[in-house]
C-alpha cells in the first residue's frame, strides 16, 4: 500500500479539488453518523480515526475511479449518504476513503408508479416532487428530510408506509444500479432476489449510484393522536386498526406512558397518564378511526387536517426512532431496542418483560407488514445503567421469544439483518480484496 502522502497526491491529481477533499474538518464531519443514540457504539466510535480523504463524486465515472484507485492502492472505502444512520454505518473503521454520494441528487424519471433516483436524492424532496405529479414515496424513515434514497436503501429496513407497504424487501425497491470494487468496477443492473444482497447491506457488497422505487397513489392524510386510558387498550385498537383493510393508513405507532411526555411541542396536546397511538389516516376516514378506538375505551385527542401535512410538525416526526430522538433529549441516560414480537402472544410476552423490568423498559410499538403479515415491531426504550444490563435484558427478551435486532453494534450479522451468508458470498466476488467498509460483516476471504 502506498503512503498516504504518496496516494492522496496521485487522487488529487486524478479528480481534482472539486471532487476530493483532505482538510480535517470535513474529513471528521463525514467520518460520523447518529451513532450516538447507542451509548454502547458511541463509547466505541467517538475517538475512532476519522477518514484519511473524502471524495465527492457527482457522476457514476468518478465513483468508478474512486473505486479503481482505491483498488489499486489496496484503499478501504466507506460509502455514505447523508449520515442517517444509527449503527456506525458510514464510520470508516480502517480509515481510508469517506465516499459522500450526496452530491449525485439528480431526479432522474418519474414515470406512473415508478421513480428513478441518483441515490444522493433527499426523500423529502423526491415525496415533494412526486405529490405534486399526483403520486408519493410508499415507504420513508422519520429522517426522510435529510436521508438520501441510496442511504436508506442502504442502511434502513422499514418505516412510514409500512403498515400498508412492508419494509424494503417487500417490492420496494424495484431496480439498483451498483458499482463493484474492482481493478475496473462493474456497473451492474440488479433487480428482483438478487436486490437482497445490496438491501440493508451497508454499502458492503457493492455501491449503489441509482435506484428505482415504487411509487403510489397520492393521498390526503390526516394525522392522528388516539389517546387509551391503558397502553393494553391502545395495542388492541392498533392491532384492529392494522388488520382492517377498509381503512387506509400509512402510520400506526402505540407507545405507554410517559413516553408521549417526551414530545415538548405536543405537551398542549397530549393527556397526562394516558397510552398515545400516532396515526396517519386517509383523508375522511376519522368518523370509522373515531368508532374503532371508542370501542376499545379510548378517543381522539388531536387531528391535523390533511390540509396541512406537511406544513407543519406532524405525528410522524415522534415516531419510529424519532420517538428515541425526542426521549433523549429529554434523558439522556434513555436508549433504544429493535424488537420483533408475536403476533399471537405479544400481550403475554409484555407482560412478561414488565414484571421483569418494569419501567426501566418502556413501550413504543411500530404496527407494519413484513412478507405481507401484521407484525408488531418494537423499538422499546431502555434506561441504560450499563453494557452488561443491557444485554441482560436483550437476553431476556430472546428467550421469552422476542427477535432482538441489535442496534448496538455495527455487524450486519448482529444486527439488523440476521442472516447474511448470500450477502457474504456476494462481497467474495464483488470486493476481492474487502475493501467495502471493512469490518462491518464477518465473512471469510
Amino acid at each position: 500500500m502506498a503512503t498516504d502522502l504518496e496516494w492522496e497526491k496521485e487522487m488529487m491529481k486524478l479528480l481534482g479539488e472539486e471532487v476530493v477533499v483532505f482538510d480535517m474538518a470535513t474529513r471528521e464531519k463525514l467520518s460520523k453518523d447518529y451513532y450516538w443514540y447507542s451509548p454502547v457504539l458511541d463509547n466505541r466510535l467517538k475517538d475512532n480515526k476519522p477518514a484519511d480523504g473524502v471524495a465527492l463524486p457527482r457522476n457514476e465515472e468518478e465513483v468508478a475511479a474512486v473505486l479503481a484507485f482505491g483498488y489499486r492502492y489496496q484503499i478501504p472505502v466507506t460509502v455514505r449518504g447523508a449520515g442517517t444512520g444509527n449503527y456506525g454505518q458510514a464510520v470508516p473503521l480502517q480509515g481510508g476513503i469517506v465516499l459522500d454520494l450526496s452530491r449525485m441528487d439528480r431526479i432522474l424519471e418519474i414515470g406512473e408508479g415508478f421513480a428513478r433516483l441518483q441515490c444522493g436524492v433527499r426523500l423529502g424532496v423526491m415525496d415533494k416532487t412526486a405529490r405534486e405529479a399526483g403520486q408519493e414515496i410508499r415507504i420513508y424513515p422519520s429522517t426522510y428530510v435529510k436521508a438520501t434514497v441510496g442511504g436508506f436503501v442502504s442502511g434502513g429496513s422499514g418505516g412510514i408506509g409500512s403498515i400498508t407497504y412492508g419494509n424494503l424487501w417487500d417490492g420496494n425497491v424495484l431496480e439498483a444500479v451498483v458499482y463493484t470494487m474492482e481493478e475496473t468496477p462493474k456497473r451492474l443492473v440488479v433487480a428482483g432476489k438478487e436486490l437482497y444482497d445490496y438491501i440493508h447491506n451497508y454499502g458492503t457488497t457493492g455501491i449503489m449510484t441509482e435506484v428505482t422505487i415504487p411509487l403510489a397513489p397520492r393521498t390526503e392524510w390526516v394525522q392522528v393522536i388516539a389517546q387509551f386510558p391503558s397502553f393494553e387498550q391502545s395495542m388492541r385498537f392498533s392491532e384492529a386498526l392494522a388488520k382492517d383493510g377498509a381503512i387506509h393508513k400509512r402510520l400506526i405507532s402505540p407507545m405507554e406512558w410517559p413516553v408521549p411526555s417526551y414530545f415538548t411541542p405536543l405537551s398542549k396536546v397530549i393527556e397526562s397518564d394516558m397510552a398515545a397511538v400516532m396515526l396517519e389516516i386517509a383523508d375522511g376516514l376519522l368518523p370509522e378511526v373515531e368508532v374503532l378506538a371508542q370501542s376499545y375505551g379510548g378517543h381522539i385527542g388531536h387531528v391535523i387536517e390533511s390540509e396541512k401535512y406537511r406544513k407543519t410538525i406532524g405525528v410522524s416526526d415522534f415516531t419510529w426512532n424519532h420517538t428515541t430522538l425526542w426521549a433523549m433529549k429529554t434523558d439522556a441516560t434513555l436508549t433504544y431496542l429493535q424488537a420483533g414480537f408475536n403476533l399471537g402472544s405479544y400481550m403475554e410476552q409484555m407482560d412478561l418483560i414488565k414484571k421483569q423490568f418494569g419501567d426501566e423498559v418502556l413501550f413504543h410499538f411500530e404496527w407494519i407488514r413484513s412478507g405481507g403479515n401484521v407484525t408488531p415491531t418494537c423499538l422499546p426504550l431502555v434506561f441504560y445503567k450499563s453494557e452488561e444490563r443491557l444485554y441482560e435484558i436483550i437476553g431476556y427478551f430472546e428467550s421469552i421469544g422476542v427477535k432482538i435486532f441489535d442496534p448496538h453494534t455495527w455487524v450486519l450479522d448482529n444486527g439488523g439483518r440476521g442472516e447474511v451468508g448470500s450477502m457474504e458470498r456476494r462481497k467474495r466476488q464483488n470486493d476481492p480484496q474487502g475493501l467495502l467498509n471493512p469490518g462491518k460483516i464477518n465473512y471469510v476471504m
